[in-house]
């Protein structure tokens, strides 16, 4: 068998896990890869080198996704919704459809390497992704895929998880609808954070890749911060991990919450048929708001466009797009 140099070793692996802070359910992502890895090393089909490095790089994008957002302990156990909320992401996150086809190959093909009798679930084909999760990969209309929450729902949401005795759900979801943080960087802030946002009217954000952004604070949302920094103990600890959970653990609560109550609080209409309630759409609301918000304020639709990626961690006015249905 050739050399497949590309194959992260464990010790490869290992190093990587203890240095990379994009990488939060790092147990799971190890697991992850070494069985990607086992496929890897036996694959069959006749692929050239540089679409099996590739392909290998995509799965280990695809991995991270998967460990940080579901907690999967298996690969054999990926099916629709997996794939369809990394397709989600990956639009949100501005590549192109051709990018997000080659993570779809990649993800067949390993899926496939692993045989038909080892794995629980068939992988759906472009169709049913959209068919049966409101999922388009044709790059023209992704901005026509409304995923925006109502601020009905939002409210909704947030008195469920206060009765159920979630007020940290209840403070994430607040967060996320009215300043259009991502569930990862929701969890990375600290009381430091709160402390100098509070000050300074700004909160700073972590952002993915190490890209970091101001985002202003609007309407009531001072009073909310304030209330939930004096609700955790001074110091510089993380508002929401604790040393009950980890980080990854808190995102799949929330998620899990979320996916567990929605049918009780959606609003029939609001999204293209098909479309769940997820916690990227709060982004979706946020994002929907302050284009509207800079339009009526003169700006061009283009410039209003920019303005909006910038607050939400992009550089490319497009993005809003994908947002702003």
């Amino acid at each position: 068998m050739a050399a497949r140099g590309w194959i992260k070793s464990d010790d490869e692996l290992s190093k990587l896990v203890q240095q990379s802070n994009e990488i939060l359910n790092k147990g799971a992502y190890f697991n992850l890869m070494q069985q990607l890895n086992c496929t890897a090393r036996h694959t069959k089909g006749g692929l050239s080198i540089k679409t099996q490095r590739q392909y290998y790089h995509h799965m280990d994008l695809f991995i991270r996704y998967l460990s940080d957002n579901f907690g999967t302990q298996n690969l054999a156990n990926i099916s629709g919704k997996h794939i369809a909320g990394y397709v989600e992401e990956r639009q949100s996150e501005g590549k192109s459809a051709s990018t997000i086809a080659l993570d779809l190959c990649a993800i067949r093909y390993f899926h496939d390497q692993m045989g038909g009798s080892n794995t629980r679930h068939r992988i759906p084909n472009n169709t049913q992704l959209q068919s049966r999760f409101g999922v388009s990969l044709e790059s023209r209309v992704y901005g026509k895929v409304v995923r925006r929450w109502a601020w009905e729902e939002v409210n909704s949401m947030i008195e469920l998880a206060e009765v159920y005795g979630r007020s940290n759900i209840a403070h994430m979801l607040r967060l996320a609808a009215e300043l259009g943080l991502r569930i990862h960087e929701i969890v990375r802030l600290s009381q430091h954070d709160l402390k100098t946002a509070i000050r300074t009217c700004l909160l700073h954000v972590k952002g993915k890749n190490g890209l970091e952004r101001d985002v202003p604070l609007r309407g009531n949302i001072t009073d909310h911060l304030r209330v939930l920094y004096l609700s955790h103990l001074p110091g510089d600890t993380k508002v929401f991990v604790d040393n009950a959970l980890k980080a990854h653990q808190v995102i799949q609560s929330v998620q899990s919450f979320i996916y567990n109550h929605q049918d009780q609080i959606a609003v029939l209409g609001i999204r293209t048929a098909g479309i769940g309630l997820t916690f990227h759409g709060l982004r979706h609301l946020y994002s929907y708001e302050r284009y509207h918000e800079f339009c009526s304020l003169g700006y061009s639709q283009s410039s209003a466009r920019l303005k909006v990626a910038a607050l939400i961690g992009h550089s490319r006015e497009e993005i809003t797009n994908i947002y702003i249905g």
